[in-house]
């Protein structure tokens, strides 16, 4: 029996081609292979040439060699750089660049994509479960459970309940996780598992990676063993994690992050929610919606870093669902006994039977040994980067949430995309000024460039309009007129420079805003372009004009 050692492969279809290859080579009677001891047992008969068994699996985009030392090559060959597991063969791709990502999420993807496209060949390493937070744990997940909260919120409360009587709806929250992380599997194995299968120019390697310096890491294998990978270029994408703060008794508790309630197979019948970042107000509407009595504990107010009027809409929208919002409330000491949770707080005791804790995300980045290669780290460990993704170590890059970049995945694809064309020797950067954002509540939050105050600080001149969306046809059809539009512009150019939206599907109208300002268009050039009429971005064309015109004075579709 001949045996070859096969790195690369990462599940059994991976296998089931390796053999379907080796079958073929002239002189293979039969293969048996195994993705999970990466190796091909071969009965083969004489004379059967080791270089053309290596050739069909090197042809798949796998690393292949002869598990027999008595039968290497002379150093120097292919089949002898085949044997460093490490480095890997540096000619293997058409530039003779080999690239270690490190993670497997939207940065990471995306990086690793690019650079094989642009001629690199890629060692991606994950310790956990390919496809990072966003389809995993965050975006996908949450955005399942905020949309069947939404759909318990209109069976049971909506504007037209005169004519379409309500029902209080029976949550079967066992049937919906299952609905959700059945998509959670599929958009994974579609978007990441699959493209890595498909992609011969990467290698996943599943381990926990360390640096040893600034060109090479170990690696900790998840099935046992220790695997040294040398790299031209290294990207970082490690992503981030739930951020707990030092609340006294709080570690000793079984509370949640939004890990944790995104697959609780019940309902609490009291949550309380310390935070008032997006995770929290999304997550606290969402199970407030499917039958869970909701206390948010706010440190100041909910998104206090956004203009005021932001928070202010949010929290009235909250309070009349029924959800409480403590303003400047925190948590002194946590304690759980009895199935019980008790929060003393500055506004006296609270009881939950679960405790959900979401006040931000720290980066992951304290395992990565990252002082041995030099690169350098904010005071909350995020990884100091410049424009085109660099760090202070030359040849490692870095993008996506362990970074001091805005965390959002598609910021983080985007930073993988521009790094990976800068680790191939090319030139880009990313430019974050009109850069959207949203929060999927209910309204809406929608926000892209600078409020007013972020603009004052700048030291620029603006001019603002707000408008209630009394004011705008689509809303009114809708019956739910609550949130605004605000458009802000510099005095002077009569430039727009941001927009802060709360409505019902902000989210769909923020885009054009940030069309708007990265194409500089002044508040009346954004008045005169054409809206189609009874949508919600039409909002921004009556904004628009606003500046110049009472809009409560125009007919419906007035141009």
């Amino acid at each position: 029996m001949t045996q070859l050692q096969i790195a690369g492969m990462t599940c059994d279809s991976c296998a089931a081609h390796v053999k379907d290859a080796l079958e073929n080579v002239p002189g293979v009677q039969s293969a048996d292979v195994s993705y999970a001891k990466g190796s091909a047992q071969l009965s083969i008969a004489d004379g059967t040439e080791p270089n053309a068994l290596i050739a069909a699996v090197t042809g798949l985009g796998y690393r292949a060699a002869l598990a027999d030392a008595s039968s290497a090559p002379p150093k120097g060959t292919r089949l002898d750089r085949l044997r460093d597991w490490g480095g890997g063969d540096k000619n293997s791709h058409d530039s003779g660049l080999h690239i270690a990502v490190i993670g497997s999420g939207g940065a990471a993807m995306a990086a690793a994509l690019k650079a094989v496209e642009r001629g690199a060949r890629v060692t991606l390493i994950e310790r956990g479960t390919i496809g990072g937070t966003c389809v995993n744990i965050g975006c996908v997940p949450s955005k399942i459970v905020i949309r069947a909260a939404h759909i318990a919120h209109l069976r049971r409360e909506s504007p037209f309940d005169a004519g379409l009587p309500p029902a209080l709806p029976a949550v079967l929250r066992d049937k919906l996780l299952t609905q959700q992380q059945t998509r959670v599997d599929e958009l994974r194995h579609a978007k990441y598992e699959s493209i890595l299968d498909g992609n011969p120019g990467i290698t996943v390697l599943p381990g926990e990676a360390r640096f040893k310096d600034g060109h090479s890491l170990t690696v900790r294998l998840n099935d046992g063993g220790e695997r040294a990978v040398t790299f031209d270029r290294c990207l970082i994408a490690t992503g981030a994690s739930a951020a707990v703060p030092p609340v006294p008794g709080l570690k000793d508790t079984p509370y949640w992050t939004s890990t944790e309630a995104l697959v609780s197979d019940a309902i609490p019948e009291r949550l309380a929610v310390i935070g008032s970042s997006v995770v929290a107000v999304e997550l606290a509407q969402a199970f407030a919606r499917l039958g869970a009595k909701v206390t948010i504990l706010a440190r100041s107010t909910l998104f206090f870093r956004e203009d005021p009027a932001i928070g202010e809409a949010v929290t009235a929208a909250f309070r009349a669902e029924g959800i409480e919002v403590l303003e400047h409330t925190q948590a002194s000491r946590v304690a759980h006994g009895d199935g019980e949770f008790v929060l003393m707080t500055n506004q006296g005791e609270l009881r939950a039977d679960r405790l959900l804790v979401a006040t931000g995300r720290t980066p992951n980045t304290r395992s990565l040994n990252l002082e041995a290669a030099g690169v350098a780290v904010n005071e909350q460990g995020a990884i100091k980067i410049d424009p085109g993704m660099r760090t202070s170590a030359s040849d490692i890059y870095a993008a996506g949430d362990c970074t001091n970049q805005p965390q959002f995945v598609y910021v983080a694809a985007a930073a993988g995309t521009r790094a990976a064309i800068n680790m191939t020797d090319g030139d880009a950067a990313l430019d974050l000024t009109a850069m959207p954002a949203v929060a999927f509540t209910d309204p809406q939050v929608a926000t892209v460039g600078l409020s007013e105050q972020e603009a004052h600080h700048a030291g620029i001149e603006t001019d603002s309009r707000t408008l209630t969306l009394d004011n705008v046809p689509r809303a009114l059809a809708n019956f739910d007129t609550r949130g605004f539009i605000k458009l802000v512009i510099e005095e002077g150019s009569r430039r727009l420079i941001g927009v802060q939206a709360v409505a019902p599907e902000a989210g769909e109208l923020i885009q054009a805003a940030a069309l708007a300002i990265r194409a500089r268009m002044t508040a009346q050039e954004l008045a005169d372009q054409l809206f189609p009429y009874l949508t919600m971005v039409e909002g921004l064309k009556l904004a628009a004009q606003t500046f110049s015109k009472d809009v409560k004075q125009l007919s419906c579709c007035a141009g």
